[in-house]
């Protein structure tokens, strides 16, 4: 019998205007440790297994978008952070729904921009787990 190959995400590398600027925001924003240098990146260890590497690329570059699921009362914290921090957040991708979130499959999401201009998203239930 054959087992699955385990696959999972090590790293993910995005490109940033000011890597330490981008890096920076995503920890204070989701309260992550501290970014540090590893070489032509920062870094910021999102949990134990996966990091996110800022580098500023010397090309243009079309925002991406990254998903975090969070836990009912992370996303509580998270969202404090962007109220307080006065940064625009939607309940869409489309940007619609400003000052909003979503409650889809049972939990909460809501959408955000970074200083590079990726969409972030946090959610409480992954999409398609009902509820």
């Amino acid at each position: 019998m054959t087992h699955p190959m385990a696959v999972r995400i090590d790293h993910l590398a995005l490109a940033a205007h000011d890597a330490r600027e981008s890096a920076q925001f995503l920890a204070d924003v989701l309260g992550l440790p501290a970014p540090y240098e590893a070489g032509p990146f920062v870094a910021v260890d999102v949990d134990e297994t996966f990091t996110i590497d800022y580098a500023a690329p010397p090309i243009d570059f079309p925002g991406q978008h990254v998903a975090f699921l969070v836990g009912e009362d992370d996303f509580d914290v998270i969202l404090a952070r962007l109220q307080h921090r006065g940064i625009i957040y939607w309940a869409d991708p489309g940007q619609r729904w400003v000052g909003q979130y979503n409650t889809h499959d049972g939990g909460r999401g809501l959408y955000f921009d970074d200083p590079a201009g990726h969409h972030l998203e946090i959610i409480t239930r992954r999409y398609g787990s009902g509820g």
